[in-house]
């Protein structure tokens, strides 16, 4: 009996052992297909993406805290004909912990991507490489070949007698870039434009969410049928909505001066407003100029309203990013020493559902973001962090950002924190009250919920409690704090445009 244990002991262990030892290890192959070796730079950034679930393509749904898992580094001389191998071997940032020989059994959806178009910040940007999307069944050693064929389009404003396309040349960011540089938004008139060509019309200027693009205008015309029927009734108010472009050097340009993306604040006052509201017979004043958004969005409507007061005449702002840096969502930059950890020790989350079960690590989203940066940082990520590093940081000594925290530590540069402090809207409102005040009277909507899923909320109770604290004269900001609301909850374009209609009538 003791033998037969003994035996089977043996036996279990050095399975057991074996099993152990055995791991999937996946080789991806790529190359660029022969019809497209004509458009293809020798120098970009390539990508593996490893998705687990079903649904769009694996490029087009990676997010932080998500299944999806990239795989990426730069090729400086990445010659026609040549294979660049994806392997255990090669040097690659991952979006995640694990490398590729760690990646567990299972079914998967690859794709491959080449970036060579580092004009754009994002890597879906016109001009880069993809591949067909592979379903593989991972079980131990697996060799796929994944071929380059596909060219991402241009994007482009669709076709319709009330949407109109602005695309010019902006002075002012070519002569701070030294190269050609362009303003784009989408423009969607009242159907009174055309039935009463002397009549001129208020304008609402909308702010994505972050990094979205002018073309998200498309959404009315081609699929909101409840939109445009309302649109064009005798309901809805008589405004040009004009869509401005998120698009940036480092991600969202956040429609302000920068030392790292340059004068948007100054083109978009100066360049783009003026000919859009010449040509399209805008009333041309400040109390006929409306800002709304959600998000980012939310944010860049009440910093515009805020840095150019004179200018607007009010925002309807929903879901801000953070507008004080003391709750940098849960980080206090001036104070606390470090981004991914709290005083206690504990990894701080960044995402979380309305019932407050964190989602995402601040940790984990800046490896996602370091692993799309060309410079394997999260700096040049054209994700968000690296657009608040573009927006807020000084310019370093290599013309790149300067990284607030560092990439791998979480460390933060307090100096740096310090720079960021002229963004910090409650501090600005607040030290500027006596000559910014009388200016803003009336022209501050703010919605917030309070199970924001950024965390985002802290930050305007914050600068809630400032503005009621403030006299000569008392703020009358409407600040609305929605219970249990979750990101952008109560956010619609319609909502918006009958509260432009509401602020008109008065």
């Amino acid at each position: 009996m003791k033998t037969k244990l003994l035996l089977l002991f043996i036996i279990t262990f050095f399975t057991a052992r074996f099993l152990i030892a055995q791991t999937s290890s996946l080789t991806v192959k790529t190359w660029i297909s022969e019809e497209l070796k004509t458009n293809t730079k020798p120098e970009g950034r390539i990508f593996l993406f490893i998705a687990e679930s079903s649904g769009r393509e694996p490029r087009l749904s990676s997010s932080p805290g998500g299944s999806t898992q990239i795989f990426a580094t730069n090729i400086e001389n990445w010659k026609a004909g040549e294979i660049f191998t994806f392997n255990s071997s090669a040097e690659l940032s991952r979006s995640k912990s694990i490398s590729l020989d760690e990646i567990p059994d299972g079914n998967y959806r690859l794709q491959v991507l080449w970036d060579q178009n580092r004009e754009a910040s994002h890597i879906n940007a016109a001009g880069n490489l993809y591949s067909q999307v592979m379903r593989i069944q991972l079980s131990g050693n697996l060799d796929v070949e994944l071929s380059l064929e596909n060219s991402i389009p241009p994007q482009e404003l669709a076709k319709h007698k009330l949407l109109k396309e602005v695309n010019i040349k902006s002075e002012i960011l070519t002569e701070w870039w030294g190269k050609e540089m362009r303003l784009k938004a989408a423009v969607l008139l009242p159907p009174a434009f055309h039935d009463e060509p002397e009549k001129h019309f208020p304008v609402r200027y909308s702010i994505a969410g972050y990094g979205g693009r002018y073309t998200r205008a498309n959404r009315f015309v081609e699929w909101d049928t409840n939109f445009m029927d309302w649109w064009q009734s005798d309901e809805s108010p008589e405004v040009i909505n004009v869509f401005l472009d998120g698009e940036g050097p480092f991600g969202d340009c956040y429609q302000l001066n920068s030392e790292n993306s340059g004068p948007y604040g100054t083109a978009l006052t100066e360049e783009l407003i003026p000919y859009i509201e010449n040509k399209y017979r805008a009333l041309g004043t400040p109390e006929t100029r409306f800002l709304d958004g959600c998000s980012t969005g939310g944010w860049v409507s009440l910093a515009l309203q805020l840095f150019y007061p004179d200018f607007f005449g009010g925002c309807f702002s929903y879901s801000p990013d953070q507008v004080d840096f003391e709750n940098c969502q849960l980080i206090n930059i001036y104070r606390d020493k470090n981004a991914f950890y709290n005083e206690y020790g504990y990894l701080r989350p960044i995402i979380r559902d309305v019932t407050g079960e964190p989602a995402v690590s601040q940790k984990a989203f800046i490896q996602h973001e370091s692993t799309l940066g060309w410079n394997n940082t999260y700096t040049t990520s054209g994700g968000q962090f690296g657009a608040f590093t573009a927006l807020f940081s000084p310019r370093g000594k290599n013309g790149l950002p300067v990284a607030l925290f560092d990439p791998e530590t979480g460390e933060i540069d307090h100096e740096v924190a310090e720079h960021w402090r002229k963004y910090d809207l409650k501090h600005y409102v607040d030290t500027n009250w006596e000559t910014l005040g009388p200016k803003i009277q009336g022209k501050i909507w703010i919605w917030m919920g309070d199970m924001d899923n950024f965390f985002l909320n802290p930050a305007l109770r914050a600068f809630d409690e400032m503005l009621r604290t403030k006299t000569n004269p008392e703020s009358d900001a409407v600040i609305h704090f929605s219970p249990m609301a979750g990101h952008c909850s109560e956010y619609s374009h319609i909502k918006v445009l009958n509260q432009i209609k509401e602020k008109l009538e008065k």
